[in-house]
């Protein structure tokens, strides 16, 4: 909103003082410590039979867990665990995701 911006901002954007960048650094850590003082982060843990598990929509692994004793494994196209080792019986994946209150 243009309300929030300081004066030179509005008035004449070309023409700014050092004074004028450092109201608008002030403004925007501000803005961002009222979103982040809003957020929250959600996990939960999900595991499945096999080389793969998928977190649920709108959630991004974190960490992911092989069974068999494997600890290679990566995260597929930022929403699934996928364990490298072969005969693998079981994978799970921490997921997250951020909400805001």
């Amino acid at each position: 909103r243009s309300s929030d911006l300081p004066a030179f901002l509005v008035a004449n954007p070309e023409q700014c003082t050092l004074n004028d960048i450092l109201s608008l650094t002030s403004l925007m850590k501000s803005m961002a410590s009222t979103i982040l003082s809003q957020a929250t982060l959600e996990c939960t843990d999900i595991s499945a039979r096999g080389a793969d598990v998928s977190c649920p929509e709108d959630y991004t692994p974190f960490s992911c867990s092989c069974g068999m004793g494997c600890g290679s494994w990566d995260i597929r196209s930022k929403t699934a665990c996928h364990c490298q080792c072969g005969g693998i019986d079981w994978t799970s994946a921490h997921c997250c995701r951020i909400t805001v209150k």
